[in-house]
Order: C-alpha cells, then structure tokens, then sequence
C-alpha cells in the first residue's frame, strides 16, 4: 500500500555511479505517493560518467518511473556539483520536470524553506579543489571495494557494514571545522529570511534546530538510502528504506 505525502525529497541518487542503488530508489518510489517531488541535486552522477563509470538499463528505469510520476506529480530537479550540467535547463520544463539552481517551498502556516543541493555552501580554490577532487576518486574506489567486503560477509552470515559511511563519518569529523556546513546553511537562511533550510550534499540525513531555524538533510542513496518527508501536518521526518 503506498503511503502518502504532500511533499518527499531526495538528493544524491548518483545514477550512473556504478555503486548507485536505482532497483532500491525504483523499490521507494513505487510505496510512496506525494503531491510534489523534489530532487535536490547528484540526481545524475556526470562526474562518475566522465571518470569511465558505465550508465546503465537499470539507471534509465529510475529516470522513467520519475517521468511517469511527473504526470500526476509535481516534480522539480535542483541542481547539485555531479550533475551541475542541468543549469541549461532552469527555468524550462521538460515532460512535466521543472529544473531550478534552489527552490522555495512555502506552508499554510507560512513557514519558508529554502531546499538548495548545499555544495554553495563550500568554497574550493585552488589546492582544496584538488584535494576535494582526489577524495572524489578515491570515495568511488572505497565504495567498489565495500560491496566486494559485503560480498564476504553474506557469505559468512554477517550483517551487511557500510566501510563508505563509517570512513566519510570519520572524514566529516575531520574536514567540520573547515566547511562548518551546517552553520553557514543556518546563516544562508537566516540572511535571506527563511524558517528552514533544506540540502543534501553531505550524504548525511539529519532534522535539527539550530538558532530557531530547522535544517534538514535528505542523506543520499549511495550509504543511507533516505528521502525527507512532509506529511498532511507539515511535520517533516526521515524515510529510511533499510
């Protein structure tokens, strides 16, 4: 029976990435009915493409099923840094998809939430570029390299272990103090006068208040395999397919 939403958001699908997860999104979006549908950003993995990873049927399928929602659905696509590439496509709309840089969502009780991909929020110049870029590369190799180690645990009856999400939880703590993510997406809203923030981005799928305002995380579909859900009283919660 799917279960229904006024609005559900998902961010980094990586489709396309070769450790992308499209028969689990298909599996989500087929339990779930939404008014609207929003696609905060790394929908499509470019970079990953561009690095030789291979598109395929399965990733086609995800982009099908999300066209076919769009008849009945209200879906926006927010750009993100792998598939920053649909910036030609804003304020177009295509079968139904409207594409959009952010985008404003705004309740009866007149409550304004700001939902933007989050890689705004980070400066990279020069040599932190191509340490960002390098840990991109090595990211993908450690996510190849998880499957292959969960592969074995199958076999010895062991409960699946993410070695992705455990060394970018190790990461985070370490590159926090530099980025300070979460701090400048509440100064962002504070700034531009909204009551809450929406992002994805930092794979890490979070509801909290800071400073009055709510920031809101959808996670991803590569480790947490989460989506961000409104439901008929504006409250919002965390949908997690595991």
């Amino acid at each position: 029976m799917q279960k229904t939403y006024k609005i559900i958001i998902m961010s980094d699908l990586h489709l396309g990435m070769n450790d992308s997860k499209p028969k689990e999104i298909l599996n989500f979006l087929s339990r779930i009915q939404t008014d609207t549908l929003i696609l905060n950003g790394d929908i499509i993995d470019i970079d990953a493409l561009n690095r030789g990873a291979k598109w395929k049927n399965k990733h086609t399928k995800v982009l099908l099923k999300i066209l076919e929602m769009s008849k009945k659905t209200k879906v926006v696509y927010v750009r993100g840094n792998h598939d920053d590439v649909i910036k030609n496509f804003f304020h177009a709309r295509i079968a139904g998809v409207e594409f959009a840089d952010e985008y404003e969502i705004q309740l009866e009780d007149d409550k304004r939430y700001l939902v933007l991909h989050g890689d705004q929020l980070e400066n990279f110049e020069g040599k932190l570029k191509i340490l960002y870029n390098i840990g991109s590369i090595m990211y993908d190799a450690l996510l190849t390299l998880n499957n292959y180690y969960n592969i074995i645990r199958a076999k010895l009856n062991l409960p699946y272990h993410s070695l992705s999400k455990a060394a970018k939880t190790n990461v985070k703590k370490i590159m926090s103090f530099i980025f300070k993510f979460e701090t400048k997406a509440i100064e962002l809203a504070e700034k531009r006068n909204f009551d809450g923030i929406i992002c994805g981005h930092i794979h890490t799928p979070i509801i909290k208040k800071i400073s009055n305002i709510e920031y809101l995380n959808s996670g991803d579909w590569v480790e947490n395999r989460t989506a961000l859900a409104l439901d008929s009283n504006n409250k919002w919660s965390i949908l997690n397919l595991e």
